[in-house]
């Protein structure tokens, strides 16, 4: 996902270097700004042998740290989660892994596992992982929503609120999820966008907690051999994928919609499917019937009933959503059943919208296009975006 509602990016970019007499992975500081869509950075093993189980660091490096930027401080923070109130300052020492992402967005939520294997993996050697929430819609700046999900996602590590973007700006961040990896002595030296290239950014966690330990004078041994894969981690092929991520709201839409109403700011519009609508639509496009109210960052319906309508192509398709009502699935003419997806019920093939947050409709065992249409009973209801898997 992206601040300026560009795609999020499916496969991150992460951008190394050779540092010539040490044994690390290290951050390319010419390269150390965002990269453009779809290009990735390459990872260089250095010196030692890659796969050797264990390595022992003793010897202190040598590394011109002029060349890499300084980490800025936490800014305008309004909660903390998981810790009491701290600093970045007061992390020195330690390594840090700062992770921009936001609770509803899928890119960070499929993130989330690795980051969970990662914090209880190597927090008792050093390894610090600051959440920073940097929301994408009002409702993700509400500190129970954000606490509710940390506990859904089993997030154990430091997670710091960033209602007004003040930390996202002090990074000049666009994207989430955004990581970066910070060394004991406070230098950003690598960073990745979007999600994927899991195991090399761990490879670099390994070295830095190395690095640490050198500059400490202590013998760490840490496993470089094997890398984490969490269970339940899901895996997606963005080339697969051909619905990119759709607004609802007029301030946030890439596109108009399917409807010849289309958006009316702030009004409550009339919306009609068109006559066999099955052999009309155009793909990737919503249409609506009901009642809707346009706000800038959703459409809520005003209306008893509502349905929406989208051909996609994907193995999985969300909803971002809110208020209260429930929400019907049925795929190509029949009710989703079998390829249902988590938060609809085997019962009456609906999810139950209580909350503002993610709701997975519908999951496939393959890649395909799907004509997707969702019954909404319930006046209140609000939907904000649809992501894909």
């Amino acid at each position: 996902m992206n601040r300026d509602n560009a795609s999020a990016l499916a496969v991150g970019v992460a951008v190394v270097v050779l540092i010539a007499g040490f044994g690390f992975y290290f951050n390319n500081p010419e390269l150390n700004k965002k990269a453009s869509a779809g290009s990735a950075g390459e990872f260089v093993p250095v010196g030692a042998n890659n796969t050797t189980t264990t390595t022992t660091a003793t010897a202190k490096p040598h590394i011109d740290k002029s060349q890499f930027k300084q980490a800025p401080e936490l800014a305008g923070i309004s909660n903390y989660i998981n810790s009491q109130p701290f600093k970045l300052a007061d992390l020195k020492g330690k390594v840090v892994l700062v992770d921009f992402w936001t609770y509803s967005c899928i890119n960070c939520i499929r993130t989330i596992p690795y980051l969970n294997a990662w914090y209880e993996k190597y927090a008792d050697q050093g390894l610090v992982i600051v959440g920073v929430h940097s929301p994408e819609f009002d409702f993700e700046k509400n500190p129970q929503n954000v606490q509710a999900a940390v506990q859904k996602f089993g997030i154990k590590y430091p997670v710091v609120q960033d209602n007004d973007h003040g930390t996202w700006n002090a990074y000049q961040n666009r994207y989430w999820p955004h990581k970066y990896l910070v060394d004991d002595e406070g230098f950003i030296r690598y960073d990745h966008i979007g999600e994927g290239n899991y195991a090399e950014t761990e490879k670099v966690i390994q070295s830095l907690l190395q690095e640490r330990a050198a500059n400490l004078g202590q013998n760490a041994t840490i496993n470089t051999s094997t890398t984490a894969k969490p269970e339940g981690a899901k895996s997606v092929d963005f080339g697969r994928i051909n619905t990119p991520e759709l607004y609802f709201g007029y301030k946030y839409a890439r596109a108009n919609l399917g409807n010849p109403e289309g958006f009316d700011p702030g009004k409550v519009v009339t919306y009609r499917l068109p006559d066999d609508y099955d052999a009309k639509i155009e793909p990737n496009v919503i249409y609506l019937s009901g009642d809707w109210l346009n706000n800038p960052d959703s459409m809520e319906l005003k209306s008893h009933t509502g349905r929406i309508v989208l051909e996609y192509s994907a193995k999985s398709v969300n909803i971002v959503a809110g208020g209260t009502g429930k929400a019907y699935v049925s795929e190509d003419g029949h009710a989703v059943g079998a390829d249902r997806g988590d938060d609809v019920s085997e019962q009456d093939n609906a999810a139950d919208i209580n909350g503002q947050r993610l709701y997975n409709l519908a999951a496939h065992g393959g890649y395909a296009s799907h004509t997707l249409t969702i019954d909404i009973v319930g006046e209140g209801f609000r939907i904000y975006t649809f992501t894909f898997g």
